[in-house]
């Protein structure tokens, strides 16, 4: 009997063993070849997907999507098996050994089991693969792609600013007759309110036209606002948005309970600012006949020659205002000439290669392609931007005219556009490609912050590593390569020229979802829920009140963003980390009520994850199993006590809250090495935080509060030691500032805040060769600041406030040579205008805001003795407390009240 089992092990279960050792043995070769496989696959993907688009009849091109989503779905599950691969590789390292006996290899087989696990799995996705691909080329044999269609990947990036809400004058091409007609209509005209609205097609330069003589005239207004509404657009929004920038432009605090104001309340605060003011309000991209309806009772008509001036597809929305108000309709109907037209494809397509001129050997082929767009801006601006990134040779852009012809014969105008933009999704790269898809997880017009988007496109894996690059640096170009293309548009820069916030236009970001749904990048959930896909979804996007999805397969699913404020459910929030999923990419910004579960260790993928502004109020201990967690956010939160075992996360780079005590860990925050930006960490007592701070060698954004003088040496020393530093905030006291500061060569930003310094710092920072802002506020106690010839060279932005012995200002001629705008906020003792401020001849904006009422006047326009020294300035912004009392004829008492409130909420917001 004994012998007979020892057969039949030998014949049956030998066998099975020793090819389970060998699967585990080849486990990390078949990985590699599979890694290697995938690559060739997507690229077989997107030519199947480029023809499936081309295809001509419908029926056959619905055929073919639907088969390459199931090629999708079989690459989908490649990507899982590799990082399934890669977590468990970092946590069980491979063990290549042979075991010698029976007992031996099953004991190391079950020490390996997931990974056999894999093993298994990867043998049935190469045959899944192997089927789908053979499969598709049998049923949809498709024609070889033309070359260059994936466009140059090594392209030298530039940032260019080409949306139409913020394009420089001088860029505009045409429009010289309606931009003096619309200047007539909003400056002179009738006393009573005016509509004026600019209709015409998608893409012919409604925004540009208007939004220039916006920036024309608005000075002459005493208020204004623009604001832009879409077709998803509330009433409450649009009051709101409104109001906003009515007290941002004078300086003021919005209502403290704005945000929950309903429209009745919201309709008289707006109609409070309004009052007695002439204004101009730009409604960009009105598509509902009903909108005027919804505005209307809030913008007054106080027969002062106020304006609205709008923009739409649709005439009618511009007639539907003549029930109440007197309208002007500027109808964009005559294209731009052919003149004007090669004028804005080489302004575009030749900007940065041949200063705007197109080369002799490409002008028949460039005005073929401009006479295919028709005259649409739109069009041009967005094939322009293409072919800036090919190589300049007559036959490619042959080539890709002859496509293009096909493309804009067979469909309408507005067709034409959309398939513009579809060949400029299909010329990125893979990567890039997936980083245009993630708009599609925003909102329509939803102004997306570059930094949130750029570290959820690291944490999905859209970037690459670049020699001698940060992944952020990496991922800016990225960012800069959908924005020279025209597919993204910039809203805003930060001071130093970077994009600080953007977003995608609508023709973009409909040809986004279209994508998104096609390839099965993203799946939204709406208060009306779209039907569950039936294949694979890989990222959710939540903005509903139902706490069940069903249907979805959840476990492979990379991303969850939500957009929603209500609470959740504990079950529903407890399946999301209860269960296995795969994710990266977690983001509960602007939740509501949330209690993190102790189950939240089961995202061992996740790198991602957000909390911003939502109620929270602690983290579990269990968060110190997510190992490969980058990016944790808690800010505007109540977060404040960091447990002691997120030091066991040794890939988190961004640690970020308003007030963050390390007093449970202090000892170990130095292990935490690629950290690389802290805000705001907590000084503890004994200073042990600061020492440890010195092991970060990595950190690039330091912001730190609760610093006692007798701190300073330790954090000078600590200091030191971070080369890569660039921004840094110190809120708290210094003896001294140490003069090693200037070899901070990376330093971009500067904060000191309570400092008490007795020394002019000024000596100090004036070498520092790359810093663009420095904000002193209560952190000297000297009386003269003095700004020394050729110092601060590159200083665009300089803040001095609360500084109460302060009592003069020099600079020399040559010094601050860059300085764009200047702020000078509450100091008592500063009479005069800084001695030298008309030397600053770069100086854009001048912002004064509680200074002392001789200072005032000195600078006041009519018959200020220092009046002459500002009025080279083009922005000077005054706002005075008494004066600001006056005007508005509230009690002082009452704004001082304001103030105090002020305060209190921005030492939560300062950094």
């Amino acid at each position: 009997m004994a012998e007979t089992a020892v057969s039949l092990a030998r014949e049956h279960l030998l066998p099975k063993i020793v090819e389970a050792v060998k699967m585990l043995r080849d486990l990390p070769k078949e990985v590699a070849d599979v890694t290697e496989e995938l690559e060739s696959f997507q690229d077989f993907i997107n030519d199947t997907d480029q023809g499936a688009e081309a295809e001509e009849d419908d029926g056959r091109r619905d055929r073919i999507k639907k088969r390459v989503m199931r090629l999708r779905e079989a690459a989908f599950r490649m990507e899982d098996i590799i990082d399934e691969f890669s977590i468990h590789a970092e946590n069980n390292p491979h063990d290549p050994r042979c075991a010698a006996l029976l007992c031996e290899a099953v004991e190391f087989i079950k020490t390996r089991i997931l990974q056999l696990q894999i093993a298994y799995k990867i043998q049935d996705v190469k045959s899944l693969v192997c089927a789908e691909r053979d499969g598709f080329q049998k049923q949809f044999p498709l024609p070889t792609k033309p070359s260059g269609s994936r466009g140059n990947q090594n392209v030298t990036w530039h940032k260019l600013r080409m949306d139409p809400l913020f394009i420089e004058q001088d860029e505009v091409v045409g429009f010289e007759s309606p931009k003096r007609t619309l200047k007539n209509w909003l400056i002179d005209g009738r006393e009573e309110r005016t509509v004026i609205s600019v209709v015409g097609l998608a893409g012919v330069g409604k925004t540009t036209l208007a939004k220039q003589v916006f920036d024309n005239v608005h000075k002459k207004f005493e208020c204004h606002a623009l604001i832009t509404v879409s077709q998803s657009y509330t009433v409450e929004g649009l009051l709101r948005d409104m109001l906003h920038q009515f007290c941002k432009e004078k300086m003021e605090n919005h209502p403290a309970d704005v945000s929950t104001m309903d429209r009745q309340s919201l309709i008289g605060e707006v109609r409070k600012q309004l009052r007695n003011k002439r204004y101009v309000v730009m409604f960009d991209d009105v598509w509902n006949e009903k909108f005027w309806d919804d505005v209307e009772s809030s913008v007054i008509d106080a027969k002062n020659k106020s304006r609205i001036l709008s923009t739409t597809r649709y005439e009618k929305v511009a007639e539907c205002c003549k029930k109440s108000s007197f309208i002007e309709v500027h109808k964009l109907e005559k294209p731009l000439s052919e003149e004007e037209c090669f004028r804005l494809f080489c302004n575009k397509a030749f900007k940065y290669g041949f200063d705007g001129h197109c080369p002799e050997e490409l002008k028949d082929i460039s005005l073929e392609i401009v006479r295919k767009c028709k005259g649409l801006p739109l069009a041009i601006v967005a094939i322009g931007g293409l072919l800036s990134q090919k190589d300049f040779c007559a036959h490619e852009w042959i080539l890709f005219s002859r496509n293009l012809s096909l493309e804009l014969e067979r469909n309408s105008e507005l067709n034409s556009i959309a398939k513009i933009l579809s060949l400029s999704y299909y010329d990125l790269p893979y990567d890039l490609r997936s980083c245009l898809l993630y708009f599609g997880m925003y909102p329509e017009d939803y102004e997306v912050k570059s930094r949130r988007l750029i570290t959820q496109w690291i944490a999905e894996g859209f970037v690459k590593r670049e020699t001698g690059k940060t992944l952020e640096e990496v991922a800016q170009q990225e960012l800069s390569g959908l924005i020279r293309r025209s597919l993204v548009q910039v809203s805003s820069f930060s001071i130093d020229g970077k994009v600080k916030g953007c977003r995608v236009h609508d023709l973009i970001h409909d040809m986004i979802l279209r994508k998104a749904k096609e390839t099965g990048f993203c799946q939204y959930f709406g208060e009306h829920n779209e039907s569950v896909s039936s294949g694979i979804v890989r990222r959710l996007i939540i903005a509903t009140e139902s706490n069940d999805l069903v249907g979805i397969e959840r476990s492979h699913i990379r991303s969850i963003l939500f957009f929603r404020r209500r609470r959740l459910t504990e079950q529903f929030v407890g399946r999301i980390f209860s269960k296995y999923i795969p994710l990266r990419v977690l983001d509960f910004e602007n939740f509501g009520p949330l209690n993190v579960p102790k189950a939240l260790w089961n995202l061992i993928h996740l790198k991602y994850l957000s909390f911003r502004n939502s109620w929270i109020r602690s983290l579990p201990k269990s968060i110190g199993k997510l190992q490969n967690l980058e990016i944790l956010d808690v800010r505007g939160t109540m977060v404040v006590d960091i447990p002691k075992e997120i030091s066991k996360i040794r890939k988190l780079r961004y640690l970020l809250g308003d007030q963050i005590s390390f007093v449970a860990t202090k000892d170990c925050l130095g292990s935490m090495t690629f950290l690389e930006k802290i805000r705001v960490l907590r000084v503890d007592d004994e200073g042990v935080v600061i020492r440890e701070l010195g092991k970060l060698k990595q950190l690039r954004n330091l912001r730190i509060s609760s610093v006692r003088a007798e701190h300073t040496n330790t954090l000078c020393s600590s200091i030191h030691e971070m080369q890569f530093l660039e921004v840094l905030h110190i809120h708290g006291k210094l003896k001294k500032l140490s003069n090693w500061i200037p070899q901070l060569q990376n330093l971009v930003k500067l904060s000191l805040k309570f400092s008490e310094l007795t020394d002019d710092p000024l000596e100090s920072l004036k070498d520092i060769p790359n810093l663009l802002v420095v904000d002193i506020s209560n952190a000297y106690v000297g009386e003269t600041l003095y700004f020394k010839d050729e110092g601060f060279q590159k200083l665009k932005e300089l803040r001095l406030k609360y500084l109460n012995k302060l009592n003069s200002i020099f600079i020399e001629r040559g010094a601050l040579p860059s300085l764009k705008k200047l702020v000078l906020k509450e100091i008592p003792e500063l009479r005069k205008v800084p001695r030298g401020i008309q030397h600053l001849e770069k100086l854009q904006v001048l912002i004064i805001k509680d200074m002392p009422l001789q200072f005032v006047h000195s600078i006041d326009g009519h018959g200020g003795q220092d009046h002459w020294m500002i009025q080279h300035v083009p922005d000077v912004r005054n706002s005075n407390l008494i004066i600001e009392a006056i005007r508005s004829r509230v009690e002082i008492s009452t704004i001082l009240e304001g103030r105090k409130r002020e305060k209190l909420l921005s030492k939560g917001r300062s950094y």
